[in-house]
């Protein structure tokens, strides 16, 4: 499960990270929701691009839009199976920039948000998938969801899944639109390795999505270590 993320790593470190064709213009985000707009990279005419689609993938043939609120994420091992997924893991792949991410753990009579980043403090390449609707009226809607996977070893004592963080190595494949091997693109989306990742507790304020400022990714607590 992924189900808040924030996006706020300076546009130039994305354009870097990333190889985008131009410089983006980023408002930083600290608790991105679903149903929420959220920057994406894709390929577009031969060059990376960083775009903007709604947080929850509708599919194509979708007659109700609602069906995006249960796609936020999508399970790596069934992809190729889901009707909602296949297609697009073939031609419509994404990479969602993520400064980290947000999972929950129980603790007592509540739950304490922790915020997950990568130790070398570069943006994660969170993979996804992305989707065009035509609503019966009015223009059309691009969407995303972002593909989760089994928690390593240094998650699982939050979480059993996690979203899929590609490997630098791995973009090209990923975001070639011309490459259809959905066999091999799965191999991509495995547990991260554990040493990549720390995490540590932030303030509950964060349960709430309208709770969007830099606070929210300050520590609470002490960091742990993959």
């Amino acid at each position: 499960m992924c189900g808040r993320f924030v996006q706020a790593t300076p546009g130039e470190v994305i354009a870097e990270v990333f190889g985008l064709s131009a410089l983006p213009h980023l408002t930083p985000r600290y608790n991105l929701a679903p149903s929420q707009p959220a920057a994406v990279v894709r390929t577009e005419g031969g060059a990376r691009k960083l775009t903007f689609c709604r947080w929850g993938l509708i599919p194509s043939w979708a007659k109700d839009p609602g069906i995006g609120n249960r796609l936020i994420n999508a399970r790596a091992e069934t992809l190729a199976e889901k009707p909602a997924f296949r297609r697009a893991l073939l031609f419509r792949r994404c990479v969602v920039p993520a400064t980290g991410f947000y999972e929950w753990k129980r603790e007592g009579a509540g739950k304490t948000p922790y915020f997950f980043r990568l130790q070398s403090s570069l943006p994660m390449a969170l993979a996804g998938l992305w989707e065009l609707w035509q609503p019966p009226q009015g223009p059309a809607v691009e969407t995303f969801t972002i593909i989760t996977t089994e928690a390593n070893d240094f998650m699982k004592s939050i979480h059993d899944r996690m979203p899929a963080i590609l490997a630098r190595e791995a973009l090209d494949a990923w975001l070639d639109p011309s490459f259809h091997d959905a066999g091999f693109l799965q191999t991509l989306l495995q547990p991260a390795p554990a040493g990549w990742l720390q995490a540590f507790p932030v303030a509950r304020q964060v349960n709430n999505p309208a709770y969007d400022v830099p606070d929210c990714i300050v520590a609470v607590g002490p960091a742990m270590s993959g």
